[in-house]
């Protein structure tokens, strides 16, 4: 009885914490993206433009543009992207379903070929394919598992990504603005809070990865600290030079 017990508890565990983390929703990916570019570019665009030595208004304008068109820009792009995905795999789920209308014993073999290249004995694999394919729906859910990788029932949303994207992007570009509308008059307000931003930003990305915090979070500190020095030196030839 006592290695009965121990054994319950033990399933108990594995269930309460083998969970995973919906990874197919459509809005991680692009909120992620849009606050890193939204940062980035904002920050270094706005360092571009100060390194021009232009006025403390013009910076500010810039920021704001950038901010605009960037996440309106990101919200249009992902709309499309997830819009077009999601029609091809419809298109595909579409032919799928009348194979299976048309052909139903031979996608039923093909369903149990499947599952014997992965080591189930013929007989068995024949007799799932034959019980799983009794329902026309869930037989199409599991071909587009098996041939396609994709659940039809969990497809992404184009206007979750878009408004997500849009969200994130200006909440990103915002930062490096911020300062100078609270009425900072330099650059180097922005150059900390946007640093702060993009550690604090790879530090976040790392609560839905594998990797340690301070490993993301130096990583986007760096990338981004290097687009920003890079346009600002840019920016100072090209204000020397118009100069």
């Amino acid at each position: 009885m006592a290695i009965i017990e121990t054994d319950a508890v033990l399933h108990e565990a594995h269930r309460d914490n083998h969970t995973h983390r919906d990874v197919n929703g459509g809005w991680l990916r692009p909120a992620v993206f849009g606050a890193m570019d939204g940062l980035v570019s904002n920050f270094a665009l706005m360092a571009g433009v100060a390194g021009g030595a232009v006025s403390q208004q013009t910076i500010v304008i810039t920021g704001l543009a950038g901010l605009a068109a960037g996440a309106f820009s990101m919200a249009a792009g992902e709309y499309t992207s997830v819009a077009s995905q999601r029609d091809l795999v419809e298109a595909e789920l579409a032919v799928e379903r009348r194979e299976l209308r048309k052909h139903p014993e031979d996608e039923m073999a093909e369903l149990a070929a499947l599952y014997e290249a992965r080591g189930v004995d013929a007989p068995l694999a024949g007799e799932v394919a034959r019980q799983l394919s009794r329902d026309p729906e869930q037989a199409l859910e599991i071909h587009a598992r098996e041939e396609l990788g994709i659940d039809p029932n969990d497809l992404p949303s184009p206007l979750v990504a878009a408004v997500s994207s849009f969200g994130a992007f200006a909440l990103g570009a915002l930062l490096p603005v911020l300062p100078y509308l609270l009425g900072a008059s330099g650059l180097w307000p922005s150059v900390i809070l946007a640093l702060l931003g993009l550690f604090g930003c790879g530090a976040v990305v790392a609560r839905v990865t594998a990797r340690s915090w301070w490993f993301s979070g130096l990583r986007q500190l760096s990338l981004g600290g290097a687009a920003a020095a890079l346009t600002y030196g840019l920016g100072t030839l090209f204000g020397v030079a118009v100069g």
